[in-house]
């Protein structure tokens, strides 16, 4: 029906009932009522909806803003505790969003990426959505706590930011993005030439693609399941065991903050 309910910690007004109260129980929103939710998104402290009408779709943030994440205002805002609408979307039909942490992401029909909140690697916050310039058209964008991970409609692999346990796997656009002001850099990850990559996923500070399962970044609790706690700065090859054939859509891959779980969709 596209309703929507709220429960946990709202003390940055991110439940969306108008206050500041925590709740340990689904609550209606009634800003929704009565309208059609088609997504959510949840940050660490800010939520973001995307709502279908009979004129097209609108997005509304509420939550922390301290980092530009709602994209609602010009202005820096400590926090709205009930929805408003996220700018610079008048012209722009927008078919899926994401958050993590400080960050806001959503892509378009087109295929275009915009992205808001904290800036990645050395690049200063957005306070609205910001388009990210590139000739490729994305299907799909997963957000860590310090990157980005982005799809394209071929199969290839960018990454936004990454500077971070090695998250972006070229040391040299590493390098390079840490100097940059002007935006951050939407660089390719190598070492993927011949994979047609399915799916992605991002974790806090680690990262993972479908096809061949592949995985790099962040390893201090073993999230990476390469059998060690090493942080690798390039994609290394998850094994799963003998008895699993990849195939394209049999095995899927979650990354949690610190955990990474891969589910078989399909059992012979």
């Amino acid at each position: 029906e596209g309703c929507v309910f709220t429960c946990g910690d709202g003390s940055f007004g991110q439940l969306g009932h108008g206050d500041y109260r925590s709740h340990c129980s689904p609550v209606k929103v009634s800003f929704f009522v009565n309208k059609h939710v088609e997504q959510i998104a949840c940050g660490m402290r800010h939520s973001l909806v995307l709502l279908k009408d009979g004129s097209g779709n609108l997005l509304y943030g509420f939550g922390s803003g301290k980092r530009g994440q709602l994209g609602i205002s010009i202005d820096r805002i400590k926090s709205v505790n009930a929805p408003e609408i996220i700018r610079g979307f008048d012209d722009v039909q927008i078919i899926t969003i994401t958050a993590n942490a400080d960050h806001s992401a959503a892509l378009s029909a087109d295929g275009e990426l915009y992205t808001w909140g904290r800036g990645f690697g050395a690049t200063s916050d957005f306070l609205s959505p910001q388009q990210s310039p590139s000739s490729s058209k994305f299907s799909k964008v997963a957000l860590g706590w310090n990157h980005a991970l982005v799809l394209s409609d071929n199969g290839e692999v960018f990454m936004l930011g990454g500077s971070h346990h090695g998250m972006l796997s070229n040391p040299e656009i590493t390098t390079l993005s840490k100097h940059l002001s002007d935006g951050a850099v939407l660089e390719r990850v190598p070492g993927l030439d011949g994979i047609k990559v399915v799916d992605i996923a991002a974790g806090a500070e680690h990262s993972a693609i479908e096809g061949a399962i592949k995985i790099w970044g962040w390893g201090e609790h073993g999230q990476l399941g390469l059998g060690s706690t090493r942080d690798e700065t390039s994609p290394q090859t998850v094994s799963l065991g003998d008895e699993v054939e990849l195939k394209d859509g049999t095995v899927r891959v979650y990354c949690g903050s610190g955990y990474t779980y891969a589910i078989r969709t399909f059992c012979s």
